[in-house]
């Protein structure tokens, strides 16, 4: 058998404590059980939210990678560094499409622009537009069926080729002069790393 412990006794000095008022038990019940609410349920509904903002973000992101064909609007400042096309303002129509491999990278880009942004537009790759050549469509059949392009409309078409050694891009520049005042524009920028 094991001895029983002695007990301690109260302090004399101090007070008997009335038992507690069933009201009071419930507050203080209903007071701890708020707090761990609060300490549990905040972090686990941070932590959900979370989740779910992550899980958009990597589905907007598949969209926009899994993409094939353009774009509407703008490449990245990023894009048009590494690829050196600088679209020019005032611009319109603008969209874009790159594609990646081991062997070579391209951006595909065209917009709508006047005769002043079409010559800013050449002048950044040190062109001018009367080094663009009638009827000759630089940009090729597989470029076009890539970016889903056709070159067989009303012209007049123009185009020029902007060679430059690797790694920096070299660019296919193919103008539609059926509105004078508004050239379109269409560039596949391309560089092997």
């Amino acid at each position: 058998m094991s001895a029983s412990l002695p007990h301690q006794a109260d302090p004399p000095d101090e007070p008997r404590r009335p038992p507690e008022d069933p009201r009071h038990k419930a507050k203080r019940r209903a007071l701890t059980l708020l707090i761990i609410v609060l300490l549990i349920g905040v972090p686990a509904g941070y932590l959900v939210i979370s989740a779910n903002q992550s899980r958009n973000s990597g589905k907007d992101k598949e969209a926009k990678y899994s993409a094939t064909g353009l774009t509407s609007g703008w490449p990245s400042k990023v894009q048009r560094r590494l690829y050196q096309v600088t679209v020019p303002h005032p611009a319109d129509r603008v969209a874009y499409y790159e594609t990646n491999n081991w062997k070579t990278s391209r951006l595909y880009v065209q917009f709508r622009t006047n005769d002043a942004g079409l010559d800013s537009f050449l002048g950044t790759m040190g062109l001018r537009s009367d080094q663009l050549v009638k009827n000759h469509i630089t940009i090729g059949p597989r470029d076009r069926k890539v970016s889903g392009w056709d070159f067989g409309g009303p012209g007049p078409w123009a185009g020029v080729t902007r060679r430059q050694k690797n790694p920096a891009p070299t660019q296919d520049v193919v103008v539609n002069t059926s509105d004078p005042k508004y050239p379109m524009v269409y560039v596949v920028s391309r560089t092997v790393p």
